[in-house]
């Protein structure tokens, strides 16, 4: 309920004052952070990305395994330390000055790099590696604090209960993925060009002017910026006394009846502000009897009402395979690439391809395949179902994950192709050139991004959905650290596989004697078992459902989000008196 034209979600200013929703927020405030930073961030760090694995071999002169094992590594630090800016922001600082800490110490790493490619007293030197490896991993430690924080910032823009503003949000991280997107083709067509044939040092130079130019436009949007107010001190702490409790009590007798569980009454959230998610039956089987609902049991029996109520208060939280399909997207800045460098990269009037450029290819098909999807596959759907969403979360990271298998199944087949050329022409020199387009590698690309558009935009909006309100950095970051993970794995099984097949080695120095196709269908197996094990634990997931009490007089109204499932109107009220 609106009360004189404030955001009825309790959204303050940059000073803790509540703000009016018709002057903040919205797409008005989204526009410095979609088509302002998230393009120019995403430009910056694919162009480090992109190419990264062709600088350490071809200027620091590091072996094909050992410079994949370093890019998954440095990689995964990325998508790791996610975590810990989101712990940061959700117990400290909040998600505005985490990232504005953070994001300085990116910029320091990005300018760091371009020193260390550009100064020619390194060059090829020791103190070189040094440099480089530096500051790679104070970009790492940056992005720790803005990933997890802008795009949820981004999201805090629109409040879940005005139904007009909520059918906004909807269409939020579809637009964002499509801005990062538009930086990732900038980088992979127009950076990995300059990279390659004018310079490494204005390679990494473009991408730092134009983050500092992207932190610039961010600041001007702050009169424009909601922010949430945290409500619990630690959120981290809540998870595990909530864990801790119900373990302890893992033996007590479950109850059927919801009405048992201990819960808060509706003066208390509407005095804090908090949100109440309601009692759902998961996790029965994962803490024994009861799941979570024990330890409510036993805070009514022992009248202990102290932290953790909106944490184990009535939700519980599935989590999707998230790391298997992030091990294939790991290939796209490292093998895919080493594999595009055996081949013909000739492109008309002597121009030559640089390998990582086809990486612009899963840019070009998500870019086209968003709008697609979010004006057309979704109305269609919509009308169908009647979710607004039109499919439910759940249903559009399975298509992203099957997607993933079809994925590693053709780059098995191609590779399948490479290799037949390669014996057809006799070809053993690692530096010789396959007679076989690069791209042949194309269905690959374009395959990988149509499926992110339902798995990696999916999978992002999951995790903010369905966490709860204290925990939505947190929560994100189990998007980010999904990649992470992705990215270790992928470096473990590159070290695992390399070992063990030293032989008749799958990846080796010279890939035109090695057997990458059997790594790709060790690849498609794995995405194939990931595919089955994420259908049968979303069969069993309840979403999140939650309602937010405010007071008028001595009548507390109860505004009700909507689950995802079922056409049910966006807003419901009661009363309680």
């Amino acid at each position: 309920m609106e009360t004189k034209g404030y955001t009825q979600d309790g959204s303050v200013d940059l000073r803790g004052r509540p703000v009016l929703a018709s002057r903040t927020g919205r797409w008005r405030a989204c526009a410095y952070l979609v088509a302002g930073y998230e393009a120019f961030e995403r430009m910056a760090f694919y162009g480090v990305a992109s190419n990264l694995v062709v600088y350490l071999t071809t200027q620091l002169h590091e072996e094909t395994v050992s410079s994949v094992r370093n890019v998954s590594n440095w990689s995964g630090s990325v998508w790791i330390t996610p975590i810990i800016g989101a712990y940061i922001a959700d117990t400290y600082l909040g998600r505005f000055w985490t990232f504005t800490i953070s994001s300085l110490i990116y910029v320091l790493g990005m300018m760091l790099l371009t020193v260390a490619v550009s100064l020619k007293s390194l060059k090829s030197s020791p103190s070189q590696v040094v440099v480089v490896y530096a500051a790679l991993y104070v970009m790492a430690v940056g992005a720790g604090g803005t990933k997890p924080n802008i795009s949820t910032f981004g999201a805090d823009q629109f409040d879940d209960f005005d139904p007009h503003e909520r059918r906004l949000k909807e269409s939020f991280f579809n637009w964002w993925m499509f801005s990062s997107f538009t930086g990732g083709l900038a980088a992979s067509l127009g950076l990995v060009y300059v990279q390659e044939n004018v310079g490494w040092g204005l390679g990494y130079g473009i991408p730092t002017a134009g983050l500092m130019l992207s932190l610039l436009i961010f600041y001007l949007g702050t009169p424009n910026y909601r922010h949430k107010m945290r409500r619990t001190k630690s959120p981290t702490k809540v998870i595990a006394r909530v864990l801790a409790a119900a373990f302890a009590n893992r033996r007590l007798k479950r109850t059927d009846d919801a009405a048992e569980l201990y819960e808060l009454e509706p003066q208390h959230y509407a005095i804090t502000g908090k949100r109440r998610v309601h009692h759902t039956s998961a996790f029965r089987s994962v803490l024994g009897q009861g799941g979570c609902e024990r330890v409510r049991k036993r805070r009514a029996v022992h009248g202990d009402p102290s932290g953790g109520d909106e944490a184990c208060a009535g939700h519980e939280h599935g989590v999707a395979h998230h790391a298997g399909p992030c091990t294939i997207w790991a290939q796209v800045n490292t093998l895919f690439v080493k594999q595009g460098t055996t081949l013909d990269r000739s492109f008309g009037g002597g121009f030559r391809l640089p390998a990582a450029s086809l990486g612009s290819l899963i840019t070009l098909s998500m870019l086209l395949t968003v709008p697609f999807y979010d004006r057309l596959l979704v109305p269609l759907a919509r009308r169908r179902t009647g979710n607004p969403r039109g499919i439910t979360l759940l249903q559009r990271l399975g298509v992203g994950f099957f997607f993933h298998v079809l994925v590693t199944a053709v780059a098995y087949l191609v590779e399948l192709r490479r290799m037949r050329v390669i014996r057809q022409h006799s070809i053993t020199a690692p530096d010789a050139i396959v007679p076989m387009s690069i791209f042949w590698l194309l269905p690959q690309y374009v395959l990988l991004g149509i499926g992110d558009v339902f798995n990696a935009i999916g999978i992002l909006e999951f995790f903010y959905d369905q966490s709860p309100e204290d925990m939505q950095s947190l929560g994100t970051t189990f998007f980010t650290s999904g990649i992470g993970l992705g990215n270790f794995l992928n470096s473990l099984l590159i070290t695992v596989v390399d070992k063990a097949t030293s032989g008749s080695s799958w990846i080796g120095n010279n890939l035109n004697e090695s057997h990458l196709d059997y790594y790709y269908a060790f690849l498609m197996v794995i995405s194939g078992i990931n595919l089955g094990v994420f259908v049968w634990f979303a069969r069993c997931y309840r979403y999140k459902k939650e309602t937010l009490e405010v007071m008028e007089g001595k009548v507390c109204i109860q505004m009700e989000a909507k689950a995802e499932e079922g056409p049910a109107p966006a807003t419901s009220l009661g009363v309680h008196v």
